[in-house]
């Protein structure tokens, strides 16, 4: 078995993941990762392969379980209730009760609210000088749709920003105890929170996310309380960190290419050149040979999106962005029955913010070469200063 030793904290790595995809893909595609102690695949066919085999999944088998730390006992109590976290039956139930409510009538619906979000924000901009484009908007769109969708309060932006970025950063390499403490704050504070608005909700029905949830039922199956605070987190930790991302990694890349128009396109190739999410994982359930390596039961193996997403078996010329581009799908958005429940709406939200951007600020430019934060296996900018 041939095995790699790459630091995910390390500063080349973070800042250029895509050369050391390059070198695994080529060697293996399939390599045991040292420092994540476990294989990864790192070419298209496999990891959209597994992505959809069914004898593989997210939810910890039971012998594999560990007692919950004291100190994270609020964080997990919601990630028990996610269905990113489960598999059928549990995750049937929840998802087909979420798509209910989750619909594309209700998405399209969201179209002139993320104009209006997206005109206000850009009115706001400094005219005389260098601003940080990631909190001036890429950072606020989402999560003002997100607050408009679930019917929450868009004043309540500042505190969903920060229990999402407390929670989200669990998943990152080279987690602490402060992030840990900080994580189960935030999951113990937005559980309180939705808790009493759901509650209110039940009372008081609105035309929001969070009302048409409860309202939500399948052969006779609702929502729980607690699914219902695990679904709402999902949908803003999941659908908000990775738009936010998506958002400032597009705009980067925009800036340094010449495209005519911001059309569906356009958004599905900066998906695939510098997706937000690199690295999904899947546990095994029945032994699995992956290429020359078995997976047993119980193993993990990393599935590498970002790397997907540069194979040149699939892409031509993958290194290099191509807005004309017509190829095969890309696997930014997770494959199987796990694929992102909220894609549509990400994609509506790039769209629509994107070409309101550009068509705004035709002259926008970098003032500094932006730089790639420490936060694998997320792939997201730690700033973006520009200037109109």
């Amino acid at each position: 078995m041939i095995t790699l030793d790459q630091s995910p904290l390390d500063p080349a790595f973070v800042q250029d993941p895509y050369s050391f995809y390059d070198t695994a893909r080529a060697t293996g595609p399939v390599l045991y990762w040292a420092d994540y102690g476990m294989l990864a695949a790192f070419d298209h066919a496999t990891v959209h392969a597994l992505l959809r085999d069914k004898r593989l999944g997210r939810e910890i088998p039971d012998d594999l379980r560990m007692p919950v730390p004291d100190h994270l006992t609020d964080f997990y109590a919601v990630e028990q209730h996610s269905m990113l976290e489960h598999e059928p039956p549990r995750h049937t139930e929840l998802r087909g009760l979420v798509l209910r409510a989750f619909t594309s009538r209700r998405i399209a619906g969201l179209q002139g609210d993320i104009e209006e979000i997206c005109a206000d924000l850009i009115a706001k901009f400094p005219r005389d000088a260098d601003f940080d484009l990631i909190p001036a908007y890429c950072t606020e769109v989402p999560v003002r749709v997100i607050a408009r969708l679930l019917g929450v309060p868009e004043d309540m932006g500042p505190d969903l920003l920060r229990w999402s970025g407390a929670m989200v950063a669990m998943y990152q390499a080279g987690r602490d105890r402060t992030i840990e403490d900080a994580a189960n704050t935030a999951a113990r504070e937005f559980s309180d929170f939705l808790r009493s608005y759901i509650d209110a909700r039940r009372n008081d029905p609105r035309d929001d996310l969070i009302t048409q949830l409860i309202a939500a039922e399948e052969d006779g199956q609702k929502l729980s309380t607690e699914s219902l605070i695990g679904t709402c987190v999902l949908l803003l930790n999941a659908g908000h960190e990775a738009t936010v991302h998506s958002l400032g990694n597009a705009v980067h890349c925009l800036l340094q290419n010449t495209v005519p128009a911001i059309t569906p396109q356009v958004v599905e190739e900066v998906l695939r050149y510098d997706p937000p999410l690199h690295m999904f994982t899947r546990y095994a359930y029945e032994q699995v040979q992956v290429g020359d390596q078995t997976l047993y039961p119980g193993d993990q193996v990393a599935l590498m999106l970002g790397a997907a997403g540069r194979d040149p078996a699939v892409y031509a010329a993958p290194e290099r962005f191509d807005p004309d581009r017509k190829t095969t799908p890309h696997l930014a958005f997770g494959g199987g029955m796990h694929f992102c429940v909220g894609a549509p709406l990400a994609r509506l939200e790039m769209q629509v913010a994107l070409s309101a951007l550009f068509d705004a600020c035709p002259d926008l430019h970098e003032t500094q070469a932006p730089r790639y934060a420490d936060s694998f296996h997320f792939h997201k900018l730690e700033r973006l200063m520009v200037h109109l």
